[in-house]
């Protein structure tokens, strides 16, 4: 599977979300980068969040997430 820039979008989109609080949620506002909105539709559409403009994290999505910051961490101490 490549690294195609769609999913480096969401994968940065994913990133700002907070792993240590669910009550923590983003919202992507009509006046953002075409890109971020983008990504904030297509994580929607895979089920990771709970509104196609932000929201919160869904239990799939606060699993990647987590998988996220531990593959960041990884990489970053490697």
């Amino acid at each position: 599977m490549a690294l195609t820039q769609e999913l480096l979008d969401e994968l940065q989109l994913l990133s700002l979300f907070s792993v240590s609080s669910l009550q923590e949620g983003l919202k992507i506002h009509s006046d953002a980068s075409p890109v971020r909105i983008a990504a904030a539709q297509r994580l929607f559409s895979k089920g990771i969040i709970t509104q196609h403009d932000g929201g919160y994290l869904t239990q799939l999505g606060q699993e990647a997430a987590q998988q996220l910051l531990s593959l960041k961490t990884i990489l970053a101490t490697a």
